[in-house]
């Protein structure tokens, strides 16, 4: 029903701009003269008015519809049925809901379920029938009145940047609302693990340990979360990662953009970005199965113990992954340096290098920082490659050829599977989120006050 009514929808929106944008043409030809806003702009304001207010009405009632429904199904049972606990609740609801669409229930059929799910169908088809005829009717409605309100003197095309102007903005709050709920949700979760774990202790605590024990006698009984170690590992692999893709991919970018020809750039910088749109699953396979193994037969050979799961390995596989991230971009920030910068130095005597390094760099480097910020979030939240080339041992330690983990890895591990949000080792994971969260801010708060900075130099 959905398909269809979104289809009617769209041919009813197409129709309604061409006999908008019809009438105006009829009237501009019958006075003789042009109209305050073209034709389109009519067609277009009709148009809006026609999906807006229907879009409107089907997320409301959408939103709304599921919970009303179930309560009416719940309303016709019998008490001994619904007044149990939330949990036997939810699961009453999906039963009926799985008995409506003829999948398999967890709990025998009985006449009474077979009578809600026969109800919950019932309830469907008429919210569907009802959300079909408001949506139509409403679209219709707004039609209408604004094909009734072309003539010579009307602003449509002022109404309709009005229109744009208001999505675009409401566009814009959405985004930010979306983050700010992200913010809460996270926020809310790590504040109820806290209250259970001091945060002194997850902040500095030098062991992580989140498992639930069987005894109370066992380490894991109450969980160990320092989150030091988690952290540590993160910063680690990140460094290796930053400090392979960096050099490469910034002087990729400068021999890129100042120093190769045209033919040569026309294809090498596509095959390097190649390197962008490779799954991570398939550096993970890369890492463990060629680059840990050479790691560890090449530190063999020179007397160093390597592990077969090493940051190093990991941070290698990582930093091979994000030069495009760098190059790329670097690349398009040095081409956007003005050619009269490079001029003005040339004229000086500078030669090209000694212009690359003390006036397009420079110049470039808000764009540089940015690029280097974006491959940097991109190596803090990777996980594949870290769970299959560095393991999901939380150790504390420098070393890069050891076994160490990081914040998304253990994320993914402590959220895998059913979990009940009501114990320690489940919030933990939106400590960690939290934590990540503010840490990146940080980042890029120092960023911004570093590319502030040389702007207002080069300006």
């Amino acid at each position: 029903m959905s398909l269809q009514l979104f289809t009617l929808l769209a041919l009813l929106t197409v129709a309604v701009f061409l006999l908008a944008r019809g009438r105006a043409r009829a009237i501009e030809r019958r006075v003789g003269q042009r109209l305050h806003s073209r034709p389109a702009y009519h067609g277009l304001l009709a148009a809006l008015w026609c999906l807006i207010p229907a879009l409107l009405v089907i997320l409301l009632l959408a939103g709304g519809e599921s919970l009303v429904v179930e309560r009416l199904v719940t309303a016709a049972l019998p008490e001994s049925m619904t007044q149990v606990s939330a949990f036997q609740y939810e699961l009453l609801i999906n039963d009926i809901k799985a008995l409506a669409s003829g999948n398999v229930v967890s709990r025998a059929v009985t006449p009474e379920l077979e009578s809600a799910a026969a109800h919950y169908s019932s309830l469907l088809d008429r919210a569907a029938i009802a959300r079909l005829l408001a949506s139509i009717g409403l679209a219709l409605m707004g039609a209408f009145w604004i094909i009734g309100r072309v003539r010579p003197d009307f602003q449509a095309r002022n109404q309709v940047e009005s229109l744009v102007r208001a999505l675009l903005i409401l566009c814009s709050a959405l985004a930010v609302l979306t983050t700010i709920g992200i913010v809460l949700s996270v926020l809310f979760e790590a504040i109820r693990f806290f209250q259970a774990v001091p945060i002194f202790d997850f902040l500095f605590g030098l062991k992580w340990s989140p498992q639930t024990a069987i005894r109370a006698d066992q380490v894991g009984g109450s969980g160990s979360f320092g989150a030091i170690p988690v952290f540590a590992g993160t910063l680690l692999i990140s460094a290796i990662a930053l400090l392979v893709a960096v050099p490469v991919g910034l002087m990729s970018a400068i021999y890129l953009s100042e120093y190769a020809g045209r033919r040569f750039r026309a294809w090498a910088k596509p095959l390097l970005e190649i390197l962008a749109g490779i799954p991570t699953v398939v550096y993970g396979f890369f890492a463990a199965l060629t680059v840990a193994p050479s790691l560890r037969g090449l530190g063999e050979s020179v007397g160093l113990q390597v592990s077969s799961e090493s940051a190093l390995a990991a941070g290698l596989v990582m930093g091979i992954m994000i030069i495009p991230f760098i190059s790329s971009l670097s690349d398009d920030v040095i081409n956007a340096v003005p050619q009269s910068l490079r001029d003005g130095s040339y004229g000086l005597g500078a030669t090209r290098s000694e212009t690359i390094r003390l006036v397009i760099l420079p110049a470039a480097l808000p764009g540089i920082v940015g690029s280097v910020l974006l491959a940097a979030s991109r190596a803090i939240g990777e996980t594949m490659i870290v769970v299959m080339a560095a393991g999901l041992a939380a150790n504390l330690t420098a070393n890069p050829l050891q076994t160490v983990s990081t914040v998304t890895v253990q994320i993914v591990t402590l959220l895998v599977g059913d979990q009940e949000f009501d114990s320690a080792k489940t919030l933990a994971a939106f400590a960690l989120g939290l934590v990540l969260f503010l840490l990146t801010l940080v980042l890029n708060i120092i960023a911004l006050v570093v590319v502030r900075r040389y702007r207002e130099q080069y300006d």
